[in-house]
C-alpha cells in the first residue's frame, strides 16, 4: 500500500511535470508569450528539478521519504494553483518553478522508499515498475487535462490539478512511513545473506565529482544521457503538440494519438532495451545507444524533409523513435553503477542526471528561438516550414553527444585495459600488469 500510494504520487507529478505537453497552445494565446517565451516555461521548470536533486538528495538522509513526498506534492499543487490565476508570463514561469522543484523531490523519495521496504533482491523490479507505471501520468496529461481545458476554463483544468495535489499531499502524509517501525535506521535488507545496509541518496560532489568525472566511464555515462532523450522531451513538454496541429495540421485528438504511442511504446520498449543492456553490458554503446541515436535522427531528417505534411503513419514512426531514448538513457547509469566504485556511485549517478537536463532544456531553448528568428513566434505565426528549421536544431547536439560518446567509450576500453593507447601500441597478447585481457570483457 505504501508503495502503491508512492507510485501515484509520481504519476501525478509526471502529468505536473507535463501538463503544458498538450496545451502549448492555448498557453501561448493565453499569456501573449511568443516561442522564446514558451520555452522558457519547460527550461526553467527543467533547470530547477535539475538544481534541486542534490538539496533532496541531503534532505532525504535527513529528513526521510515521507515529509520529501509530502513537501513535494505540496510544492506542486501550490504551483499549478499559481498557474491557474497567473495574470502573465512572469507569474507562470514561477508556477512552472514550483512545479519543477516540487516534481524533483519525489522520484528520489519514492525509490528511498522502495529501499527501505522491500527485500533487495525485489528492489530492481520494483525501481524499474515505479518508473514504467509512472509513465501513465503522461497521458492524463495528454488526454482528460486537455479535454477538461476545452470544455471549461484554463483556471479550472489547473485548479483541479491543485486540488489533486492537496489530496495526494494529505494522503502521502497519512499512508507512507520513512521505514518499518522494527528499525530505527533507513536500512536494505538482503533476505538471502542477511546482510543489511544502509540507505544514503546524497550527492557528495566537493568530495567525489573530480574523481568521479575523471573516470572516462562517467564522461560516457553523461554523454550517453546527454544525446539519448532530450528529442522526446522537448517534443512531450512543449514542441510536439503545436508542431503536430498547426504544422501537420492533424486534430487535437489525432495529435493525442501519436503521443500515445510515444508514451506506450517507451513502456514496452524499456524492459527490452534494460534486458540488452544487462545480457551486453560491454557492448551497450555500439549496440544500443548510437544506433537509438541515428534512429532517431534519421526518421526525424525523414519527416523534415518529407514533401508536404508527412503522412500519419511517418508520424507513428517518429514516436517510436523518439520513445526509445528514454530507456536509452537508463544506460548512461548502468554505466556510472558499472565502472564506478560504490563510494563513488552518488556522484556519478548526479552527474549523469545532469546531462539529460541540459540537452533536453538547450533543446527546448534552441527551438524556440528558431522559430522566434523566422518571424514564427505566436500561433498564428506557426508554419510548417519554421517547425522543420526550428527541429533542425537538434542536429548539432546529436553530433556533439555522439562525437563524445564514441570517444570517451575509447578512452574506457583503453581505462579497463582492453585497448591499446594509441601513443604507444603493445605487442598483442601482452598485457601489462593489472590488465584486464580483452577477451574476457569483449566491448566490441
Amino acid at each position: 500500500m505504501i508503495w502503491g500510494v508512492g507510485v501515484a504520487a509520481y504519476m501525478l507529478s509526471i502529468t505536473n511535470r507535463t501538463s503544458l505537453s498538450a496545451v502549448g497552445v492555448d498557453a501561448a494565446v493565453r499569456f501573449d508569450a511568443d516561442a522564446s517565451t514558451l520555452s522558457m516555461f519547460a527550461v526553467i521548470q527543467l533547470a530547477v528539478y535539475g538544481g534541486m536533486q542534490i538539496p533532496v538528495g541531503v534532505l532525504l538522509d535527513r529528513i526521510g521519504a515521507r515529509p520529501m513526498i509530502t513537501i513535494g506534492m505540496a510544492l506542486m499543487a501550490i504551483g499549478q494553483a499559481v498557474l491557474a490565476f497567473a495574470p502573465d508570463v512572469g507569474w507562470a514561469i514561477v508556477a512552472r518553478m514550483l512545479v519543477g522543484a516540487g516534481d524533483a523531490a519525489v522520484f528520489p523519495s519514492v525509490l528511498r522508499v522502495v529501499a527501505v521496504w522491500f527485500p533487495a533482491r525485489q528492489a530492481p523490479f520494483l525501481v524499474q515498475m515505479t518508473g514504467i507505471l509512472g509513465q501513465f501520468g503522461q497521458l492524463a496529461a495528454i488526454f482528460p487535462l486537455a479535454a477538461l481545458l476545452h470544455a471549461t476554463t484554463w483556471t479550472i483544468a489547473f485548479g483541479s490539478l491543485a486540488g489533486l495535489g492537496v489530496l495526494f499531499t494529505v494522503l502521502t502524509f497519512a499512508v507512507i512511513r520513512n521505514r518499518p517501525p522494527d528499525r530505527a535506521e533507513d536500512v536494505s535488507v538482503d533476505t538471502q545473506t542477511g546482510a543489511i545496509q544502509i540507505v544514503r541518496s546524497s550527492v557528495d560532489f566537493r568530495e567525489g565529482f573530480r574523481q568521479s568525472w575523471a573516470h572516462p566511464a562517467t564522461r560516457l555515462a553523461f554523454w550517453s544521457h546527454f544525446t539519448t532523450p532530450f528529442s522526446g522531451t522537448a517534443f512531450m513538454l512543449l514542441w510536439g503538440f503545436p508542431f503536430l496541429t498547426v504544422g501537420q495540421g492533424l486534430t487535437a485528438p489525432v495529435a493525442s494519438l501519436v503521443f500515445s504511442v510515444y508514451v506506450v511504446c517507451g513502456m514496452l520498449s524499456g524492459p527490452v532495451i534494460g534486458a540488452l543492456s544487462s545480457r551486453h553490458p560491454m557492448r551497450r554503446s555500439r549496440m544500443l545507444v548510437l544506433p537509438i541515436i541515428a534512429l532517431q535522427a534519421v526518421i526525424w531528417l525523414v519527416v523534415i524533409g518529407w514533401p508536404g505534411q508527412a503522412p500519419l503513419w511517418l508520424l507513428f514512426v517518429l514516436a517510436f523513435a523518439m520513445s526509445t531514448g528514454g530507456p536509452a538513457s537508463m544506460i548512461g547509469f548502468d554505466h556510472a553503477r558499472t565502472f564506478n566504485p560504490a563510494h563513488r556511485l552518488s556522484t556519478a549517478t548526479g552527474i549523469v542526471n545532469v546531462g539529460g537536463f541540459l540537452a533536453a532544456l538547450l533543446a527546448i531553448l534552441f527551438i524556440g528561438l528558431a522559430m522566434d528568428f523566422q518571424g514564427a513566434g505566436t500561433p498564428a505565426s506557426y508554419t510548417l516550414e519554421a517547425f522543420r528549421i526550428a527541429f533542425l536544431t537538434q542536429v548539432p547536439l546529436w553530433v556533439l553527444g555522439a562525437t563524445f560518446i564514441v570517444i570517451e567509450r575509447r578512452r574506457t576500453r583503453v581505462h579497463l585495459g582492453l585497448d591499446e593507447p594509441r601513443v604507444r601500441r603493445r605487442r598483442r597478447g601482452v598485457a601489462a600488469a593489472g590488465d584486464t585481457p580483452g577477451d574476457e570483457l569483449p566491448l566490441d
